[in-house]
């Protein structure tokens, strides 16, 4: 793995259509001709922290439209499974060589990239391996619901993915690093 002075850190946004809520909403129109998901990857763009971008999705059908999307942009894609979340995490991070991984949801098209690199800079400048600005440790959160930044070694994301077992440790990435706060090191950063 590279030191943390020369670091492979590498920014997965994960995406697909078939969102309970708002089925195809990453693809929506927000703003005159961006969707969502262009929101999302042009304040990203504007990190001095973040270097690679790739767009974790689907392999399903649904979510051609992304990968088309993506090849449109020229950004990097990776298309995994549906339901385990958390494989597809580690399989996209594996692939791109990612010791350092970003994670960003694309239905938060106001994120800050401000704050994304207040928590890699915190994140690099001390031996963690997960860092989130919102507290999954004491059940609140002192930032705005959207701006949600974590980020995360690929040897803990690796352990995650060998580990967990339970069906909500697996639809979602980051869930098994704070119920086993004794494996990691790990904080969470206040606004």
């Amino acid at each position: 793995m590279k030191s943390k002075n020369n670091i492979a850190i590498g920014c997965i946004i994960q995406a697909r259509m078939s969102s309970i809520r708002l089925p195809g909403k990453v693809m929506m129109k927000v703003e005159n001709e961006n969707t969502m998901l262009d929101c999302v990857i042009n304040q990203l763009q504007n990190s001095k922290e973040i270097k690679n971008i790739v767009i974790a999705t689907t392999d399903q059908e649904e979510d051609d439209v992304i990968a088309k999307f993506a090849k449109n942009r020229a950004i990097k894609y990776f298309r995994g499974s549906k339901k385990d979340v958390l494989d597809r995490y580690y399989q996209c991070a594996k692939k791109f060589k990612f010791s350092e991984i970003i994670r960003i949801t694309s239905d938060n098209p106001l994120i800050d990239y401000e704050i994304v690199d207040t928590v890699v800079e915190h994140f690099k400048s001390n031996n963690y391996d997960y860092i989130s600005n919102r507290s999954t440790f004491q059940g609140f959160s002192t930032y705005p619901s959207g701006y949600d930044v974590e980020v995360f070694t690929f040897s803990a994301l690796e352990n995650a993915w060998k580990n967990a077992k339970l069906p909500s440790e697996r639809e979602h990435v980051t869930p098994y690093f704070y119920k086993n706060k004794e494996i990691f090191r790990q904080t969470s950063i206040e606004n």
